[in-house]
C-alpha cells in the first residue's frame, strides 16, 4: 500500500471510530440525562414527603423544586417531539405533583375519604401521562406506562404511610424500591426515543 493509500486508509479509520465514538456518547448522555431527571423526581418527591408530614418550613421551598422538576422532563422530550408536548407533559406531571401533596396532606390528617378520591385523580392523571407518551413515540405502550406509573404512585404511597407509622425501615425501601423503579422507568423512556430516533444516535 502506497504512502497516499496508507493516511486515506488512516484518515477514514480515523473517522469512523470518531463516529462511533460520538453515536456512543450521544446515546449515554440521553441515558444519564434521563436518569438524572428521574433520579432528581424521585429524592424530591421523598424530600417533599419528609417535610410536608413534619411540617418543616422548608415544605414550600421543596415543592417549587419538585414542579421545577417537571419543567425539566418536559423541556428533555422537546428536541424529539416539540414544544406544545413537551409543555403538555410538564402540565400533566406537575398536577401529579399537586395530587401528591392533596395525598400526603390526606394521609396526614387521616381523612380516608379525600385520600381516596385524591388517589383516583392521581391515578387518572398516571394514565393521561401514558396516554400523552404513547401518542408520542409508538415504541412505548400505554399499557405499559400505565403500569409502571400506578407502580411509581402505588410506592410513593407506601413511602407516606410508613413515614407515618413511624416505620422507618420500611420506608426506606419503599424508597429504594421507589428510585430503581424510576431507573427503570427512565431507560424506557430513553430506549423508545433510541429506537424512533435511530438517526439522532447513529451518527449520521
Amino acid at each position: 500500500m502506497t504512502t497516499r493509500s496508507s493516511l486515506i486508509a488512516g484518515c477514514m479509520l480515523v473517522g469512523s471510530l470518531a463516529a462511533s465514538a460520538a453515536t456512543k456518547d450521544s446515546r449515554t448522555q440521553l441515558r444519564l440525562d434521563m436518569r438524572k431527571l428521574w433520579d432528581d423526581h424521585a429524592s424530591y418527591t421523598r424530600s417533599y414527603v419528609i417535610s410536608a408530614l413534619a411540617g418543616l418550613p422548608d415544605t414550600d421551598a421543596v415543592a417549587q423544586r419538585l414542579l421545577k422538576n417537571q419543567d425539566d422532563i418536559g423541556a428533555a422530550i422537546k428536541p424529539y417531539y416539540g414544544e406544545r408536548a413537551g409543555q403538555s407533559l410538564a402540565v400533566l406531571l406537575r398536577d401529579h405533583i399537586k395530587i401528591a401533596g392533596e395525598v400526603v396532606r390526606a394521609a396526614k390528617a387521616g381523612q380516608t375519604t379525600e385520600l381516596n378520591a385524591a388517589q383516583s385523580r392521581w391515578s387518572q392523571n398516571g394514565k393521561d401521562i401514558a396516554a400523552l407518551l404513547a401518542r408520542a413515540n409508538p415504541n412505548w405502550s400505554k399499557a405499559e406506562l400505565e403500569s409502571m406509573l400506578q407502580r411509581h404512585l402505588d410506592l410513593l404511597t407506601e413511602q407516606v404511610s410508613q413515614r407515618i407509622k413511624k416505620n422507618w425501615t420500611a420506608e426506606q425501601k419503599a424508597y429504594d424500591d421507589g428510585h430503581d423503579h424510576m431507573m427503570m422507568l427512565a431507560d424506557a423512556l430513553t430506549d423508545g426515543i433510541e429506537k424512533q430516533f435511530p438517526a439522532k444516535f447513529t451518527g449520521a
